[in-house]
């Protein structure tokens, strides 16, 4: 992230809940509390597979810390709602699974606590992009946990039989989407994109979402850099390049295991994606890196990754984090997470993770090796909005037509500015022109 987040916190401050400074009411729904037992206990709710046995390991392993583990829906189907609640009502619990996503909105709001005076020593630990996913200025809300580093998932048997190498350039990748559509009107390079998996592909390109000015956000998205990239794909799309099945819809897996849709453009946990609804493809895949917007650079997006952030009210900030940088850097609890969640570590030191081995549904390739390549190099200048809810949904909406041919991508990401911007100023928030 290019700006320091410390104006954004000035810019987002409106927003601030009425009851974020409350302390936790010591109620057992959620807030956390060391007194009278000389032993900390914090309380943490996430929804991801594998958490439950993290926090098993770690109160096993850890005498004078207990952590409990609650269960809720994940984000986008209440988590995120029950949180901001909690805050509000001041019974939160010390921490919670947040995207990075939505990180920035749970800041605007109030509903995060600086924890930096515990978690800097640790900070070298992780992925520069990750820690920036945490990091609002010098304030540090959470521990990073894993990432999505993007690459391209291409039908090797497609490929090879049309004579074709994976693609390193965007332009590669065009002509290669010709060809495979030449050999068979069914046959396409790729499915559209929406919302996250979208905002992978302006990443890659530099063409940031948001960004500040002196105390302001700054929405850019539809800036030059943004119109190159929709350009690029709406070439695809106008020329019939693009199957019309949407991703995870079943269509779209039926086309992947027939070979009628050649290639995803995606972050790593995109290969628990396919393996589980692509069963018929097994061994026909395989993963190369991301295409370039010029040969020989190495840029990369990054789609999806969450942080376990420390909750505003959180009585003992120092637990907190010492069970949060645990998880997020164990190899034994963050192996099991690679097996249960197919998470893939923020942490630099678990890389090599015995879990991220060459796997027989993609041939035999390690595909984890190209991740490992490819994290370095994620931009570290992307900044998520302080709606993200808001402005995916409206993004969604335009692209949805956009890709059937009623309107564009570039106008999609144009009223999605402009609606973003609306709702900014509507809440209180400063926007600059």
């Amino acid at each position: 992230m290019k700006h320091s987040f410390v104006r954004i916190a000035g810019a987002v401050g409106a927003l601030t809940l009425s009851a974020a400074a409350t302390g936790c009411s010591g109620s057992d729904s959620g807030s956390d509390s060391t007194a009278g037992s000389g032993k900390a206990s914090i309380t943490f709710w996430g929804w991801a597979p594998g958490y439950a046995d993290a926090v098993a390991a770690f109160n096993k392993s850890h005498p004078d810390i207990k952590v409990t583990y609650q269960a809720v829906q994940p984000g986008a189907k209440g988590g995120y709602q029950k949180m901001l609640n909690a805050v509000q009502s001041g019974n939160a619990p010390c921490l919670a699974q947040v995207g990075y996503e939505t990180l920035p909105s749970f800041a605007a709001q109030g509903a995060l606590q600086d924890v930096s005076e515990h978690a800097d020593a640790d900070k070298q630990d992780y992925q520069e992009a990750a820690w920036k996913s945490v990091s609002l200025g010098e304030q540090v809300y959470g521990a990073p946990v894993d990432t999505g580093p993007m690459a391209l998932f291409y039908n090797k048997k497609v490929f090879d039989s049309l004579g074709l190498k994976p693609p390193t350039t965007w332009a590669e990748y065009e002509a290669a989407a010709k060809k495979i559509h030449a050999s068979d009107p069914k046959r396409y390079i790729s499915s559209p994109y929406m919302d996250y998996d979208y905002a992978g592909l302006a990443w890659q390109a530099g063409a940031q979402w948001f960004g500040t000015e002196g105390d302001a956000w700054k929405v850019s998205m539809a800036s030059a850099g943004n119109k190159k990239v929709a350009d690029y794909w709406q070439k695809l799309a106008d020329d019939g390049l693009i199957s019309g099945a949407p991703m995870y819809d079943q269509a779209w897996y039926t086309g992947l295991g027939n070979g009628d849709i050649a290639t995803v453009v995606g972050a790593v946990w995109q290969a628990g994606v396919i393996k589980g609804g692509v069963k018929s493809g097994s061994g026909q895949w395989a993963v190369a890196p991301m295409p370039q917007w010029s040969a020989g650079e190495n840029k990369v997006g990054n789609a999806g990754g969450s942080a376990t952030a420390v909750l505003k009210g959180c009585e003992d900030g120092k637990a907190a984090w010492e069970f949060a940088h645990w998880m997020s850097t164990d190899r034994d609890a963050f192996g099991t997470l690679v097996e249960k969640a197919s998470l893939y570590p923020a942490a630099k030191s678990l890389l090599d993770l015995p879990q991220l081995k060459a796997d027989p549904y993609f041939g035999g390739q390690n595909i984890f090796d190209v991740f490992a390549d490819a994290s370095p190099n994620v931009g570290t200048e992307w900044t998520w909005g302080p709606l993200m809810t808001k402005t995916t949904a409206d993004l969604n909406d335009g692209l949805g037509k956009a890709w059937t041919g009623k309107g564009t991508i570039a106008e999609a990401l144009n009223t999605a500015q402009s609606q973003t911007e609306a709702e900014m100023k509507k809440q209180g928030l400063q926007v600059a022109p």
